[in-house]
């Protein structure tokens, strides 16, 4: 399959809809179409299906590019970077739509539809009350040529609304060889009746605009989401009215929540969705385009993380997957710590710094080099444990940001309080920390080993009360470049309050 794509002019698209901000499941048809592009020497077109005026949001458009940009793509044209084939925005192409929709009318093959939105939904209830599957009914069925120009004449008299529905060839399969699932059929008779082309304002539905826009901007291929087969058949209809030559499908598995073995739907508040809400969250670009890229393709070999230029070298559309995508959150958390592990120290150092501004653990004014620095080694110790960088917040502000602050340690933790041997092993550990001529970790960890061997008390009878006073949570980085961090005050006051 790899080689046959070669032969032609290399040119996808990615045509999102400005009704909301960048999905997973429309960033994955982003990036796999800008990895075919790339992987093969072609051109990505990024094109704006704004027809839907009623759901359009005012930074819809910006979101998706925004986001694009942010995850590492690029592309050859839109509309903001126009080429030849524009405008690359639908409202902007009506002038193109409206004659061929005047064409199919005068050949006969679409005709002006009057019913109204009650008569469609009284013919569907009476439809599924007989369990028969919904679709629409010919409405000048057994009238004549002149008898159906005299209604519509009738019709448009009276000033009423109407759509232009395409009249489907009920006889005809639709066929294709598709990227990913093979060869696919589909009867004419399957897509629910003669369906719309032109909207009663005069916007032209998807199915009809995707076909226009895909023909007159040369798409060589299309790589989409697999609940657009359904509508394929509908496409190859006005590629065939029009005598067009089809571009080549590949329609990829759906992406499934791991957690529930579901589609992944925009209403499961069960996992985030958006790109933008694992931007907020600190996860790294890098990091979300290699976990996407693995949605429904895979390598060869056992590795799972590799940079973008890695992908487009190794890209192949025949490992597309026909099994479902399983979107995995825990997955996600793992190749976002494997690429903070990766990254520059001082790249992560920013992000990490930005994050407990942004919590109000420390105003940018007061950020001399000794609080730099200081910051930088608290980084460092949680680094290896954070699997996106806001998950820093709430690691150190226990420990480092609100020194009075009770943690919610849990019942087993807490149980330690009523120990009897607790309390002289925490007013034994006070004395030999005051002693102390040197207060860093090794001198620190000195002290608890004397212990051990002073009480006889080891393991995590030892640890857990020690972490606890000390530190006010009940697990964490090494006790003693804590405390070191902390400070001989700090450290001090929080054991003997804990006393």
């Amino acid at each position: 399959m790899a080689e046959e794509n070669t032969e032609k002019k290399i040119r996808v698209r990615y045509a999102p809809s400005p009704t909301g901000h960048l999905h997973i499941g429309n960033a994955r048809t982003a990036l796999f179409n800008w990895l075919f592009a790339r992987h093969f020497g072609g051109q990505f077109i990024i094109r704006i299906e704004d027809t839907d005026q009623a759901r359009n949001i005012a930074d819809g458009e910006f979101s998706q590019l925004d986001n694009l940009a942010w995850l590492g793509l690029d592309w050859d044209e839109s509309p903001a970077n126009p080429g030849q084939y524009g405008p690359y925005r639908q409202s902007e192409r009506l002038h193109i739509y409206q004659p061929l929709v005047q064409e199919l009318l005068e050949r006969g093959l679409a005709y002006k539809s009057y019913k109204t939105s009650a008569e469609l939904e009284a013919e569907r209830e009476a439809q599924i009350a007989a369990k028969i599957a919904p679709h629409y009914v010919y409405e000048y069925a057994g009238l004549s040529d002149e008898e159906i120009a005299a209604k519509q004449a009738d019709f448009e008299a009276q000033g009423l609304p109407y759509v232009v529905r395409f009249r489907v060839p009920e006889e005809n399969v639709y066929g294709w060889e598709d990227i990913v699932k093979g060869h696919v059929e589909i009867g004419a008779s399957q897509v629910g009746g003669d369906w719309v082309i032109q909207k009663a304002d005069g916007m032209p539905t998807y199915n009809f605009a995707v076909v226009v826009d895909d023909h007159m901007m040369e798409i060589s291929h299309v790589l989409r989401g697999d609940d657009h087969v359904s509508n394929t058949p509908k496409q190859l209809m006005i590629y065939e009215a029009f005598g067009w030559e089809a571009p080549i499908f590949g329609h990829m598995s759906l992406i499934i929540n791991t957690e529930t073995g579901k589609k992944l739907s925009k209403r499961d508040e069960t996992v985030l969705q958006f790109i933008e809400q694992y931007r907020e969250l600190g996860y790294l670009p890098e990091a979300m385009l290699n976990f996407i890229t693995l949605l429904g393709w895979s390598p060869k070999g056992e590795d799972e993380i590799f940079n973008k230029k890695q992908f487009v070298k190794m890209f192949d559309p025949e490992r597309l997957s026909k099994s479902p995508a399983k979107f995995d959150n825990k997955k996600l958390e793992w190749v976002n710590n494997q690429w903070i592990k990766k990254i520059d120290e001082n790249v992560l150092f920013d992000k990490l710094l930005n994050e407990v501004v942004k919590a109000g653990f420390v105003k940018p004014e007061e950020l001399d080099a000794g609080k730099l620095a200081w910051w930088h080694q608290v980084f460092k110790m949680h680094q290896d444990g954070i699997a996106y960088t806001s998950q820093i917040t709430p690691l150190v502000k226990p420990i480092f940001v609100d020194l009075t602050a009770k943690a919610d340690l849990g019942e087993d933790a807490l149980a330690w309080i009523d120990k009897d041997y607790v309390k002289p092993l925490l007013t034994a550990w006070v004395a030999k920390l005051e002693a102390l001529t040197i207060f860093d970790a090794t001198s620190i960890v000195q002290t608890i080993r004397e212990l051990q061997n002073e009480m006889g008390v080891k393991g995590r009878d030892l640890w857990m009360p020690l972490r606890i006073a000390a530190s006010r949570v009940n697990e964490g980085p090494n006790l003693g470049e804590v405390m070191e961090l902390l400070g001989r005050e700090a450290s001090i006051n929080n054991i003997k309050e804990f006393i």
